[in-house]
């Protein structure tokens, strides 16, 4: 029941601090923010908050800044709206989800080039020797086989 109610409250604080980013800081260092998860501790006294900014570096550490000044402001809005008896504590974590996933992204390509060339390769490309030196025909087996059961056979009827 304990990890329902961490998502509950979760759940709630990124609702409630996205609405709150949402409506403007007066800090004009804020940029374009993006809450993308929050999590929060058993005991419910501690949350991350996990954001991304869109743009360059120096608007990701403007808006880092900016956030970090506004924490108090931030958690005393959550505590009041979120209605419960301890207010928990509000850490602001970049979140490099996308700068992951762009990476992510760039070695996929890399691997289906390269697998598009080795496949390029193979086309032409012929065995060395037999395509299979340890594959032994299966007709010659069965004739000889086939050979030794007649004899076998003709020799009895003549006893």
């Amino acid at each position: 029941m304990s990890s329902e109610r961490q998502a509950r409250l979760a759940d709630r604080i990124r609702v409630l601090i996205a609405e709150r980013l949402d409506k403007g800081l007066r800090d004009p260092r804020l940029g374009f923010v993006t809450i993308t998860d929050v999590r929060v501790t058993g005991d419910l006294q501690h949350a991350s908050v996990f954001y991304t900014v869109y743009g360059s570096d120096q608007e990701r550490a403007d808006s880092a800044a900016a956030l970090t000044s506004a924490t108090g402001m931030l958690r005393s809005e959550v505590g009041r709206r979120l209605g419960v008896r301890l207010t928990p504590t509000l850490e602001f974590i970049h979140d490099a989800l996308p700068e992951n996933a762009g990476h992510i992204e760039d070695l996929l390509r890399e691997a289906r080039e390269r697998d598009a060339a080795v496949a390029g390769l193979a086309t032409g490309a012929h065995y060395a020797g037999d395509e299979d030196p340890y594959v032994k025909p299966r007709e010659d087996d069965d004739a000889d086989t086939a050979d030794d059961a007649d004899t076998t056979a003709d020799a009895d009827e003549e006893d």
